[in-house]
């Protein structure tokens, strides 16, 4: 068991250092940073599972991100908007003013 341990805990640091550089978590880099083989880490479901975990934390932060990044440029166009909006009311007011001082 204590190998087993040892295992599991060179694969969740492989993992997590994965994570931290933000590189993607496969099961190949896994293996070399862990220093088991592809197989052991199909092999074992305990493993993968692991492995499998990891990936998906990496898809919700990579989802999460996007829609951080959507949400940003949303905001700059709605303020692009916002102020073409603003310069066509004051033109407006202005082109009231001048008809009405002009009658």
């Amino acid at each position: 068991m204590p190998a087993d341990n040892d295992r599991l805990a060179r694969i969740e640091a492989a993992c997590a250092e994965l994570t931290t550089t933000g590189q993607p978590v496969t099961f190949a880099e896994v293996a070399a940073r862990a220093q088991v083989s592809r197989t052991t880490l199909y092999r074992h479901p305990d493993l993968r599972a692991i492995i499998d975990e990891h990936r998906s934390r990496d898809q919700e932060a990579s989802t999460l991100t996007s829609l951080t990044i959507q949400l940003d440029q949303i905001r700059h166009s709605l303020e692009a908007v916002a102020a073409k909006v603003r310069r066509h009311e004051e033109a407006i007011r202005r082109l009231e003013r001048a008809r009405h001082s002009g009658q």
